[in-house]
């Protein structure tokens, strides 16, 4: 059981390594961003991530019209 474990810690540490070469070895090195508001290609295609696409038809679609209460009252808010 001692031995799995182990020769797994090992392998672990030997892909952690090889995956972070490049980044140990670069002037100012990190981890790429694969996140898809951080692609740049994406966006200059209009897509971005799904929680940003939300917000974004959220505020084009509910649009909350000024609320007239006549002469007398004049409403600056747009809750009731």
């Amino acid at each position: 059981m001692w031995q799995i474990l182990l020769i797994t810690i090992v392998l672990m540490a030997a892909i952690f390594a090889l995956f972070s070469i490049k980044i140990l070895l670069q002037k100012n090195g990190k981890f790429p961003n694969s996140h898809v508001g951080g692609n740049k290609a994406l966006a200059k295609k209009g897509i971005y991530c799904a929680t940003t696409q939300d917000k974004m038809e959220r505020k084009r679609v509910i649009r909350v019209p000024h609320l007239d209460l006549g002469d007398d009252y004049e409403s600056t808010t747009t809750s009731c």
